[in-house]
C-alpha cells in the first residue's frame, strides 16, 4: 500500500484529503503538522484531529525557534515585502514544511507527500518545487487541485462523513496563520469592493480606537533583534512580543489585491503586526549605519529575495547567492531603534548605533560645522557636467 505524507494543518482542505486520499488511491497517511507559531491552535489537538479523520500516523512538530531564526529573520534583513506591502506570511513557512515533510518521509517509507493547495494559489509551487530541489525523487499528489475539489464540495464531503473541522457555509474563510504573521481569503472578500470587517481579525486591534501609543527601544546585533527595552530576547521572543504590543495597536493591517505567482489577481487580508515594526526598525538602522551605494543596491536585492520567496524558489541558486550578499551587508547593522506603536503605525523616533555612518559635525547647519563648503562648486559643476555636455548637443541638433 502506498504511504503518503501530507502536510496537515488541521483545516477544511487537509482534514478532507486524509480520507479522500484512502479511498481515491488506496493509500496509508501520515499526517505530519508543522508548529510554526499558529495562533490559537493547540498542536495537540490537532495531531488527534488528523487521526480522527483516517490517518493512521500522526506527528506534530515544534519548529517555531526554527522558523523565526532561520526564516523569519532572513526576511526581516532583506526587508523582504512583496509589490512593497505584503510581509511573505505564508510563503515563509512552506520551504520549513517541506523541510520536515521530507524528513518524515524518510522515516516512514513514504513514496508521496501531499498538501491541501489549490491549482489558482501559490502555495502549490512552493510545495512542489521545495520538495523538488530537497527530494527530487519523491512524488506530489494534491487532492484539492488534481481532483477538481471546490471550497464547497469539500464542505459537503466534510459534513458527510462528520469529520472534525469548524467551517461551514456561513463562515467559508480560508485562514493561514503563523508568527511572522496571519492571512484571510475567499468568502465575501472575494467581491474586491466589500470592505474587511472587524471579526476578520485576530492579530490586531481596531487602529482607530484611541489608546495611548506604546514606545520600545528593538536592540539589534548583526541584523538580528536581540533585547527589547533593555530585556534580552530570541529572534523568535522578538516577534512573538512585538507582535502582542505592535498588535494592540493595530500596526500591520494590509487589504490588498496581489499579483499571484499563476497570474491571477487575488484578494487578501494580511495581519502582520511584528513583522512590520521589526522591519520599520531594522530599516532605520541600516539607513544609520550601511554606506549610501551598499544600501541602494540591497533595495534591488531585497526586492528580488522577496519575489524569489514569494514564487516558491527558496532552494534556488541564485536565492541561494542573495543570501550570502544580504548577510554580507549585515556587519555592522548593530544598535538600538525607538518605535512609537500607536494608531496602526510603527514609527521611528529615535536611532543610536556605536557604528553610525551619521556625522553631527557634517550633517549640522549650526556653530560646529565640519562641512567644507568651498569644496561644493566644484563638486556640482563636475557632476553636471556630463548633463550639460549633453543638453548643449541638443540645442544644436534641435
Amino acid at each position: 500500500m502506498t504511504r503518503v505524507v501530507l502536510a496537515y494543518s488541521g483545516g477544511l482542505d487537509t482534514s478532507v484529503a486524509i480520507p479522500y486520499l484512502a479511498e481515491r488511491v488506496d493509500a496509508e497517511v501520515i499526517a505530519v503538522a508543522v508548529d510554526v507559531g499558529q495562533r490559537g491552535e493547540q498542536m495537540e489537538a490537532i495531531r488527534r484531529r488528523a487521526l480522527s479523520c483516517g490517518a493512521v500516523e500522526s506527528e506534530v512538530v515544534d519548529a517555531r525557534a526554527e522558523f523565526a531564526a532561520n526564516f523569519c529573520v532572513p526576511a526581516l534583513q532583506a526587508h523582504a515585502l512583496y509589490m512593497d506591502r505584503y510581509p511573505l506570511v505564508s510563503a515563509l513557512s512552506r520551504p520549513l514544511i517541506v523541510q520536515h515533510l521530507v524528513a518524515a518521509a524518510a522515516a516512514h517509507g513514504a513514496t508521496v507527500v501531499s498538501h491541501g493547495c489549490t491549482g489558482k494559489g501559490n502555495d502549490q509551487a512552493r510545495f512542489e518545487v521545495s520538495v523538488a530541489a530537497l527530494a527530487p525523487d519523491l512524488s506530489v499528489v494534491a487532492p484539492a487541485r488534481d481532483f477538481a475539489w471546490t471550497r464547497d464540495k469539500a464542505i459537503a464531503f466534510a459534513a458527510e462523513r462528520g469529520l472534525p473541522i469548524d467551517v461551514s457555509n456561513a463562515s467559508p474563510y480560508s485562514m493561514d496563520q503563523n508568527l511572522w504573521g496571519r492571512a484571510v481569503e475567499t468568502g465575501f472578500l472575494e467581491d474586491v469592493w466589500n470592505a474587511p470587517t472587524e471579526d476578520l481579525y485576530e492579530y490586531t486591534a481596531d487602529p482607530s480606537a484611541q489608546r495611548a501609543a506604546d514606545e520600545v527601544v528593538v536592540a539589534f546585533e548583526k541584523g538580528v533583534p536581540v533585547a527589547l527595552d533593555g530585556h534580552h530576547v530570541t529572534p523568535y521572543g522578538a516577534i512573538l512580543e512585538l507582535n502582542r504590543r505592535a498588535g494592540a495597536q493595530g500596526v500591520g493591517r494590509l487589504d490588498m489585491v496581489e499579483d499571484r505567482l499563476v497570474g491571477i489577481k487575488s484578494r487578501e487580508i494580511y495581519e502582520a503586526p511584528g513583522a512590520i515594526a521589526l522591519i520599520a526598525a531594522h530599516a532605520e538602522l541600516e539607513a544609520l549605519t550601511v554606506e549610501r551605494d551598499l544600501a541602494r543596491f540591497k533595495r534591488t536585492v531585497g526586492q528580488r529575495w522577496g519575489e524569489l520567496v514569494y514564487d516558491g524558489l527558496w532552494f534556488s541558486p541564485l536565492k541561494h547567492a542573495l543570501d550570502a550578499f544580504i548577510a554580507d551587508t549585515q556587519q555592522q547593522v548593530t544598535g538600538e531603534i525607538r518605535l512609537s506603536l500607536g494608531g496602526g503605525r510603527a514609527v521611528v523616533t529615535g536611532r543610536r548605533s556605536d557604528a553610525s555612518l551619521y556625522d553631527y559635525g557634517l550633517a549640522t547647519y549650526d556653530s560646529g560645522d565640519t562641512f567644507d563648503q568651498s569644496l561644493a562648486k566644484g563638486f556640482v559643476e563636475l557632476w553636471g557636467m556630463p548633463t550639460r555636455i549633453a543638453a548643449r548637443r541638443d540645442q544644436r541638433s534641435a
